[in-house]
């Protein structure tokens, strides 16, 4: 660690910004971001995090000496969530639609800050007029007397965190407001639209939402002929509705996002082939996605699948199969459901196609 990260490691949020936008240029800001809002790698906290994926208290977390820094953070149940080796997160039908990359909530008790902020400002590494204007605010009643501290116990001085996975965002740099006090059961001010909301964990649990692989069942499997129906289906047992609920246990908020499955979208790899339905798009029928196949169904059409019209000679076709995602999401005080974007999730399989005419039987 250089010593200009070490400094800035010490330093609030904004000032940290301000600071290394000076000192290197503002294509740097990422790398301080990481410094400033990533908490340890909790394992149920990160992005895919590989921990329990119950819900993990934190508003107890400490750093530097016994001084929260994760009072407010946002915490992830994913106990409902998609599992498996090739799960992974869906991507948004919606093109100008982002989870927020930052956000306000609650970080430091009176104490705390005090603790955090009075070895900064004798140190003097921050300069003397912003040492002094800060003493103003915080201390001197311009606006706040002695770090709220008769408040102690009646609310928290909220600052910026990073969402996990986001520090490198040009977003994350949206939050750039001065430590400011809420009191206990108060909104935050109006002036600061990325304060925390079940809204807003609603729009962290969809980043988190993790659905099952699409790699569908085939028969043929792998290989398959000419003008041969080949029944394609996904397994019914891991395609059902999945969630993630984010809160805030400190503000007792939270917001559960939900992902249920409802169509496969089948796409042969080829111009020469025939998808059953026509539109290539299968529908969830009776809680399942296409239909197994089973001796006798040879002579059949699929209500699921493909037909080759051309071999693939000594290549194979790449056949994409992409499940679309319906999500909405309810929370305190929202009892929803209120939907959000549609997400997707797909991947490509290799299928052989041979000239040799058969049936199955």
């Amino acid at each position: 660690m250089s010593a200009l990260t070490s400094a800035l490691t010490a330093l609030p949020p904004w000032k940290r910004v301000t600071s290394w936008k000076r000192a290197t240029g503002a294509a740097a800001v990422a790398g301080a971001l990481v410094l400033a809002a990533t908490p340890p790698a909790w394992a149920d906290i990160v992005p895919g995090g590989n921990g329990s994926g119950s819900e993990t208290q934190v508003d107890g977390g400490q750093q530097d000496g016994g001084i929260s820094a994760t009072a407010g953070a946002v915490v992830f149940d994913r106990s409902k969530n998609g599992s498996g080796p090739k799960a992974g997160p869906v991507t948004t039908s919606s093109s100008n639609w982002t989870p927020p990359a930052c956000y306000y909530a609650p970080k430091y008790s009176p104490d705390q800050l005090k603790d955090y902020l009075e070895p900064i400002w004798n140190a003097e590494s921050t300069g003397h007029e912003w040492d002094v204007s800060q003493r103003d605010r915080y201390v001197n009643g311009k606006p706040y007397t002695d770090f709220n501290k008769d408040k102690e116990g009646k609310g928290h001085w909220w600052s910026s965190y990073v969402t996990p996975g986001r520090e490198g965002d040009p977003g994350a740099l949206n939050c750039d407001e001065p430590y400011f006090w809420v009191d206990q059961g108060d909104p935050p001010p109006a002036n600061i639209p990325e304060a925390i909301t079940p809204e807003m964990l609603a729009m962290l649990a969809y980043a988190e939402i993790r659905v099952p692989s699409t790699e569908v069942d085939l028969a043929p499997a792998g290989t398959t002929k000419v003008n041969l129906p080949t029944w394609a289906w996904l397994n019914g047992a891991q395609f059902k509705p999945v969630s993630v609920t984010a809160s805030v246990p400190l503000l007792n908020i939270t917001a559960t996002t939900t992902a249920e499955p409802v169509s496969l979208k089948i796409e042969p790899g080829t111009d020469d082939a025939i998808t059953y339905p026509a539109s290539g798009e299968c529908r969830i029928t009776n809680g399942r996605i296409g239909e197994p196949y089973s001796k006798g169904k040879s002579g059949g059409t699929p209500p699921c699948g493909v037909k080759y019209l051309r071999s693939s000679g000594d290549d194979t076709y790449k056949l994409q199969a992409t499940v679309t995602w319906k999500i909405h999401w309810a929370g305190t005080g929202v009892p929803g459901p209120v939907d959000l974007p549609e997400g997707t999730f797909g991947d490509d399989q290799n299928v052989t196609v041979q000239e040799i005419q058969s049936v199955n039987r």
